[in-house]
């Protein structure tokens, strides 16, 4: 079930949040572990005993490793709940590329085990080692209560698409039954999902679709003009579709009591690539680094060392988001420019600026050190952008033959003397507004002037807007996929 469906906003969860306010305070964790079981049942009947299964399990692994008096006993037993859990991932999400792979190497006949992919199951499977790793280093104390473990694992909000929640900042809110839904926290919850819904709906869904008619068309085909517009519009795409989901997660978690964390930050408006990853999906990026590459040996040994931790960590990451080469090779693709910034260029300034920005203010003058700090700034979000959207290319079309073919289309008059195409059918004036419109709305600018202007009637006015016009996009049968639901 996707949150922007008029089934989940009108029926489940008016449903859960009546149950959930009238609910006994003791019971609410019972009624969340429930209600998301329900959710998720939805979408995926089977494999709710599957995330039961795992929810289980590791309560009991976790509680041998927080009584366990011996360190070697309890690594052991860590080592064993990394095991099972990866096991569990490898097999539901990647066992048939892998078995394909095998195939390829041996000439072995291997069936395709033609599995559905777990909704979720990459997000709920972090979320759950992140807490077995923590009960291991102390962090937390291990849960006692398994249908407290059980609701932390499976809250609905953030359950299929992230954020990635660790127990750790939501543990005594979880202990805390009284006084979770409040007047205020509605009210913040139901802005934030309406906004979130918004963007989903009336953002995401229309790039989306100018993305597939290009798909339609064929990789190879479109001109270079037609090329770059689609790239964009995917580019768009993701960022309004998984920020938007994002935001719909974190207003049910404050609708809920809880405060989850908060997943973008205007990505688009980094000025490296390695600013990029701090602000793309934060909640990956910091898994990554806390239960990767600091274990790894972080930066801290070398940097022939840092760079091997970072090529682990890369390739993972790119494995992570899908069982395919492309996906491989994406996560290589921006190892290799991480790489290149961390070693050769100032990382707080962003590409070039270490160079650029090492004449002293007081010999040139504050007006043309400032002057030139601002073109560097100016070149360093090109370049990071046009790496991202780059990137995206590789990301989006998972057969790599076709994604060099259509980065070749790209960058044909740099690389090609043959620019002729097909363009795009559909691309409208209206459709070039909508770009320039999420070329606006991907930047902090409606954030200030919504802050501005928060507690006033234009705002109610607004979210009212979006809200009805995002129900009514619905209701006509709009085009409605969300892309991380296959992540």
């Amino acid at each position: 079930m996707l949150f922007s469906s008029l089934s989940f906003i009108f029926r489940f969860l008016h449903a859960f949040l009546i149950v959930y306010a009238i609910a006994p305070a003791k019971l609410k964790n019972a009624v969340l572990l429930i209600g998301s079981l329900i959710f998720y049942s939805l979408g995926e009947p089977v494999y709710v005993f599957l995330m039961l299964a795992s929810i289980l399990t590791n309560y009991v692994f976790a509680t041998a490793i927080g009584k366990g008096e011996k360190k070697a006993v309890r690594t052991v037993i860590l080592v064993i709940a990394c095991i099972f859990n990866v096991a569990l991932l490898l097999f539901f999400k990647y066992g048939s590329f892998l078995g394909g792979v095998l195939a390829d190497i041996t000439g072995a006949d291997i069936p395709d085990l033609e599995l559905a992919l777990p909704l979720g199951i990459s997000f709920y499977t972090f979320q759950i080692l992140s807490y077995v790793i923590d009960v291991y280093r102390g962090k937390v104390p291990c849960e006692t209560n398994v249908i407290d473990l059980g609701a932390y694992v499976s809250m609905f909000p953030q359950l299929i698409a992230g954020p990635i929640v660790v127990y750790d900042s939501i543990r005594e809110r979880l202990k805390d039954h009284v006084g979770r839904i409040t007047i205020e926290g509605l009210e913040q919850g139901i802005e934030l999902f309406t906004v979130g819904l918004g963007s989903k709906v009336l953002l995401a869904n229309r790039f989306g679709q100018l993305w597939d008619t290009m798909s339609q068309i064929g990789y190879g085909n479109v001109s270079t003009g037609a090329a770059w517009t689609g790239a964009i519009a995917y580019t768009f795409q993701i960022y309004f579709d998984f920020n938007g989901y994002s935001l719909m997660a974190v207003g049910l978690g404050r609708m809920l009591g809880f405060s989850l964390p908060q997943n973008f930050n205007h990505p688009y408006m980094a000025k490296s690539v390695t600013d990029f990853w701090k602000r793309w999906h934060m909640t990956l990026t910091s898994f990554f680094r806390e239960y990767v590459y600091i274990p790894l040996g972080g930066n801290r040994k070398g940097k022939i060392r840092t760079t091997i931790n970072m090529l682990i960590v890369w390739c993972i990451t790119g494995f992570w988001h899908g069982a395919g080469w492309n996906f491989i090779v994406w996560g290589l693709y921006y190892f290799v420019f991480l790489t290149v910034e961390r070693f050769l260029f100032s990382e707080k300034e962003g590409l070039f600026a270490s160079a650029v920005l090492s004449v002293k203010k007081a010999m040139i003058g504050g007006f043309v050190y400032r002057f030139l700090r601002g073109i560097v700034h100016l070149i360093t979000r090109a370049y990071a952008l046009l790496v991202v959207i780059t990137g995206w290319a590789i990301f989006a079309v998972t057969d790599l033959s076709q994604a060099g073919a259509f980065i070749g289309r790209m960058f044909a008059p740099i690389i090609a003397e043959n620019t002729e195409g097909i363009e795009i059918a559909g691309v409208t004036n209206i459709m070039y507004i909508w770009l320039f419109a999420g070329l606006v709305f991907s930047t902090p600018l409606p954030v200030i002037i919504y802050k501005k202007l928060e507690r006033t009637p234009l705002t109610a006015v607004v979210l009212f807007a979006i809200f009805w016009a995002a129900v009514w996009q619905l209701a006509d049968g709009v085009y409605n996929p969300f892309l991380y639901f296959r992540f």
